[in-house]
């Protein structure tokens, strides 16, 4: 995106500055995100959000901000300044609106961005792992007490396993011959831990695991550290609403355990690193454990493995879709993607029996 239509859209927030110039960010997947450049002591990430994906974007951006200021009051002590260096902080339209919307449809909204900070892609050691697992239960924790049904669903039924079955089960009945005889195995994987698999739901339904506000996105790489890896924050907020916290843990562990690429298709690659599962637990459980109830504590193992398994049954349920989803490099892409996380659900099992 070229530098004018940047500066325009950016003289359109409330930031008291110029733009000077931009870069582009590649961290996600589904917005257009930049760090702008600007006269004053501050710089901004300047985002634009898909409404193609999410559909209610002033939605979004409200529990964003919502949330963001909820974390802000935990920090009564501290000046704007250090307030901007640990919390998310969002930067209003000249007009006081969340967001600015285009004349072309499309959404964008500006946050301060927060110096000499780093991410990672992938865990590199234990300590990552610890200071990472800090971070999401410090986000569990200062949301605890927030009023989830202020927020909005962003991705309806985004780990409901229920709607996941009836999705792949769907896929089943127009699937090809062929890619049903490739996937036979792992069909029956699927049946097998039909029930195992709905524990957490069902347990969520009976209100047995409280409903609050989750992350729903907790890759290590939306994990913000200082450059001494210790953790900031956890950023990308685009999908926190209501949800439970064994979503956010599990799906934390699904993306930092698995020793090989999520599409290795060398399954001897493919183990779960009981190590780093260890190390992000005990930073989680440091922030959160006076706070869960036992029932809560006693599934987060069975979390981590449903997280592998719900992404696995929605490699499954593409390729039987003939890949309408997922974008694939090959025709047996998503397949491999399928046999990657059963794998690793079979390595998980074997590591946590042996160790937790």
């Amino acid at each position: 995106m070229n530098a004018e239509t940047i500066k325009s859209i950016f003289s359109e927030f409330d930031h008291k500055s110029n733009y000077v110039s931009h870069s582009e960010l590649n961290s996600g997947h589904i917005n257009d995100t930049f760090l702008v450049k600007s006269d004053g002591n501050k710089d901004y990430i300047l985002q634009r959000i898909n409404h193609d994906i999410f559909k209610d974007v002033p939605g979004l951006v409200n529990n964003k901000v919502l949330t963001s200021i909820h974390i802000r009051s935990k920090y009564p002590a501290l000046s704007e300044a250090a307030l901007s260096k640990k919390v998310l902080c969002f930067v209003k339209t000249k007009d006081t609106g969340l967001y600015y919307l285009k004349k072309d449809g499309n959404f964008w909204n500006v946050m301060i961005f927060i110096d000499d900070s780093i991410t990672y892609e992938i865990v590199v050691n234990e300590e990552i792992a610890y200071e990472g697992g800090k971070l999401l239960g410090e986000f569990l924790n200062h949301t605890s007490d927030f009023d989830s049904s202020l927020l909005i669903d962003v991705i309806p039924n985004f780990h409901d396993m229920s709607f996941r079955y009836k999705q792949y089960a769907s896929a089943i009945q127009s699937a090809s011959y062929s890619r049903l005889k490739k996937a036979a195995k792992y069909i029956k994987v699927v049946a097998d831990l039909k029930s195992e698999m709905h524990i957490l739901q069902e347990l969520k339904e009976a209100g047995e695991i409280p409903v609050r506000v989750a992350h729903n996105d907790t890759k290590i790489s939306n994990s913000l550290f200082d450059k001494d890896n210790k953790g900031i924050c956890m950023i990308d907020t685009d999908t926190v609403m209501p949800g439970i916290i064994h979503y956010d843990f599990g799906d934390a562990i699904r993306t930092i355990c698995n020793t090989a690429a999520e599409d290795e298709k060398d399954l001897s690659k493919v183990e779960f690193n009981i190590e780093y599962y260890k190390a992000y637990e005990k930073g989680f459980l440091e922030k959160t454990k006076d706070s869960l109830s036992p029932i809560s504590l006693k599934y987060l193992p069975l979390a981590a493995k449903t997280m592998i398994f719900i992404m696995g049954l929605r490699f499954l349920t593409d390729y039987l879709n003939n890949d309408i989803y997922y974008k694939t490099n090959y025709s047996e892409h998503n397949l491999d993607r399928t046999k990657n996380q059963f794998k690793l659900i079979e390595s998980f099992s074997k590591k946590i029996i042996n160790n937790v």
